[in-house]
């Protein structure tokens, strides 16, 4: 082309008959790129807010196949993600948006790579109004339901919660079920001793002397802690005050997990296998109560971490790295949906009534499939007496980039 404006300069006729063959070249190399279908323009973009920073288009999701051609559906490894309009999404309009800002806000600190960009905006619209958020919402992205790979939209929301318990550093009367750090030989024999063992072998009992974080009342609070994964202690001072710990998840002695619940049911003991169901059974049996534990060999190590007056406002943190953020937090199987991404979670049942804007977080072993979630009620009675009794139906519908 440098070539051609050089000549246009000899001649008027010249240059005439190189614009002429250029335009022919040009539209050879047009038709034969397109075939012979006509051109069709995109509609014009949507005028951008000037106080919203610009969006990158999204990255492609890790481990998700290209959708079929014209389709709009995304799959992933559990997963089909299926675009509908934002109308679609019951109590849109009623979520009290600013509770789950802290929990986005949180999800920012480990982003996933399609939100990032997003992420400036996240935190300047921490004090604008809900309308406004869900205007941003609105503009920036598009809600797709989340159904299995068959196009079942129905699923199964259970919910966990962070256990907060009396505790001492020392053995007492009252206090006496240890809480115990991973013992030094765990690496070196896979899998290590199971429950039983841990309560009666004196090889397992002398691994574990100088491994004690605290002790605890209940043995069965002890279990609750083991399965919830993290917990919060409230240890006396010698000043007469108190402080709080969280024990974390620190690893585990590979004996598999058995549900104690699942066991009462299967010997017909009880009809209602929650924690508060587990406990009067347990009131009106307490010569049992070593049978009943023993039934699940797997054993949870822990370490300590100290908790600030501003982690208190959290709860541990998920798989995604990030603090949980109680009612705002759902644990999912990562291969239907990845970490940090923002969720519109529906769920109408005898316990509770959910319909609000969460955060996929966390996972567990129990959670897997595509429609499946477990939500985070945060810490304390109330809590847990939510997440041991919450199995409802679910929708669940991403908000991803556009």
């Amino acid at each position: 082309m440098s070539r051609f404006l050089v000549n246009l300069r000899a001649t008027p006729a010249t240059a005439h008959r190189v614009l002429a063959w250029t335009g022919v070249l040009l539209l050879a190399l047009v038709l034969a790129a397109c075939g012979s279908a006509p051109l069709v323009y995109p509609p014009a973009a949507p005028a951008v807010p000037p106080t919203a920073s610009p969006v990158r288009p999204p990255e492609p999701l890790p481990g998700a196949a290209a959708p079929p051609a014209g389709a709009g559906v995304t799959l992933r490894s559990k997963s089909r993600w299926t675009p509908v309009a934002w109308s679609e999404l019951p109590g849109l309009e009623e979520d009290t948006l600013y509770e789950a800002w802290n929990a986005w806000i949180k999800s920012c600190e480990r982003p996933n790579p399609a939100l990032a960009s997003l992420c400036g905006d996240v935190r300047r619209l921490s004090i604008a109004s809900p309308a406004e958020q869900r205007d941003w919402m609105r503009t920036r992205f598009q809600p797709q339901r989340v159904e299995s790979l068959q196009g079942d939209a129905q699923g199964l929301l259970t919910g966990y919660f962070e256990p907060q318990l009396e505790a001492s550093r020392t053995a007492t009367a009252q206090f006496s079920v240890p809480i115990y750090q991973p013992p030094r030989n765990l690496a070196q024999r896979k899998p290590w001793f199971n429950r039983r063992d841990i309560d009666t072998l004196p090889e397992a009992q002398a691994a574990l002397r100088d491994r004690v974080i605290a002790y605890v009342a209940d043995p069965v609070d002890a279990l609750v802690l083991q399965i919830q994964g993290s917990g919060r202690l409230r240890l006396p001072q010698p000043d007469g005050t108190f402080r709080q710990i969280r024990v974390a998840y620190a690893g585990t002695n590979d004996q598999p997990y058995r549900s104690v619940g699942r066991w009462l049911l299967d010997q017909g003991l009880v009809k209602d296998a929650s924690w508060p169901g587990i406990k009067a059974w347990l009131a009106q049996n307490p010569q049992r109560q070593q049978e009943l534990l023993w039934t699940n060999p797997r054993y949870v190590f822990f370490k300590e971490e100290p908790l600030s007056e501003l982690d208190t406002a959290f709860g541990p943190k998920g798989a995604q790295g990030v603090p949980l953020t109680p009612g705002r937090s759902i644990a999912v199987d990562p291969e239907s949906i990845p970490y940090g991404t923002p969720v519109w979670l529906v769920s109408p049942g005898p316990q509770t009534r959910l319909q609000r804007l969460v955060f996929a977080q966390d996972t567990g072993s129990a959670i897997t499939g595509a429609v499946r979630a477990d939500y985070f009620a945060g810490w304390g009675p109330e809590a847990q007496e939510l997440a041991g009794r919450l199995r409802q139906p679910l929708q669940m519908w991403v908000i991803w980039p556009k």
